[in-house]
This record gives structure tokens, C-alpha cells and sequence, in this order.
């Protein structure tokens, strides 16, 4: 990353990403964190594209990329153009995996909500509800509304 615009020195990239200086460098030691120069007196050099990818690396990290898999992605995009194709088949091989995790999460949401029911429907009444109707609302997909049981 070559400088683009205003250079930002490690604690101003720290308040612009929410980020502390501490993880910034962690970042940096993982090999994350691409083209940060050095000025006359060897401090750090950032730029406005470094706020971009940290958000990025972040997002990547949140969504389970492996940190091997973010020093994979990371590398070839110091490699320039030559990579674009591995760049997108490596993110894509990762959205694959996110969109599986975002269903297995939402089948876990609609067991909650389940849950959530039976306990309002228990208070409303004052009986317990048989448990077979938890199971079969989690069953179902989507999500029904409730019922008017809060």
C-alpha cells in the first residue's frame, strides 16, 4: 500500500479503526497488515487505505477466516493483479463457509425463539405447554409471529 492521501501515525489509525495500538501491531506481527512505510526516524507510516483494511482484516477474523488463511489473502494482495483470481476464489471458499454458519446460526435463533414462545405461553396460560411444541416451532422455518403472547 503505497501512501494515498493523509499519513496517519500508529495512534491516529488506532482512533480512526477502533482499534488499540496494541492490536494494530498484532496485526502488523501476523504479516496482516501490507505496505506500512517507515519515516526518517524508522516510526510507522499509515495511510487512509490501512483504516480500509484493517476493517477488512477485522471482518475477515470476525467471520472465522483462519489467521493462516488471512496471511494467505494477505500475501497475494502484495502480489498486485497476477492474484486476483486465487484473491477471489480464497474469499469466496470463505463466504461459502459464512453463509453455512449464518444458516446453522439461524436454525439456533429459531430454537431460541422457541424457547422464548413456550416460556410465554407457560406465562400466559399458567400451564406448562407440552415440550413437543418447542420442537416442532424450531422445526419450522421461517419463523412465525408471535402469537400476541408477550
Amino acid at each position: 500500500m503505497s501512501s494515498d492521501g493523509a499519513s496517519l501515525r500508529i495512534g491516529e489509525l488506532a482512533a480512526r479503526t477502533g482499534r488499540s495500538v496494541h492490536a494494530i501491531r498484532w496485526y502488523e506481527s501476523q504479516g496482516l497488515v501490507p505496505g506500512v512505510a517507515r519515516d526518517a526516524g524508522g516510526r510507522r507510516v499509515y495511510d487512509e487505505r490501512h483504516v480500509a483494511w484493517l476493517d477488512l482484516m477485522a471482518r475477515l477474523r470476525a467471520t472465522g477466516m483462519p489467521i493462516a488463511e488471512m496471511r494467505e489473502y494477505t500475501a497475494l494482495v502484495m502480489q498486485g493483479s497476477r492474484s486476483l483470481r486465487q484473491r477471489r476464489e480464497l474469499l469466496q471458499a470463505h463466504r461459502r463457509r459464512v453463509e453455512a454458519s449464518m444458516a446453522e446460526m439461524k436454525r439456533s435463533l429459531e430454537l431460541v425463539d422457541a424457547k422464548i414462545d413456550f416460556y410465554d405461553a407457560w406465562m400466559h396460560s399458567g400451564q406448562r405447554p407440552p415440550l413437543v411444541a418447542v420442537v416442532d416451532a424450531a422445526a419450522s422455518a421461517p419463523r412465525k409471529a408471535r402469537r400476541g403472547l408477550a
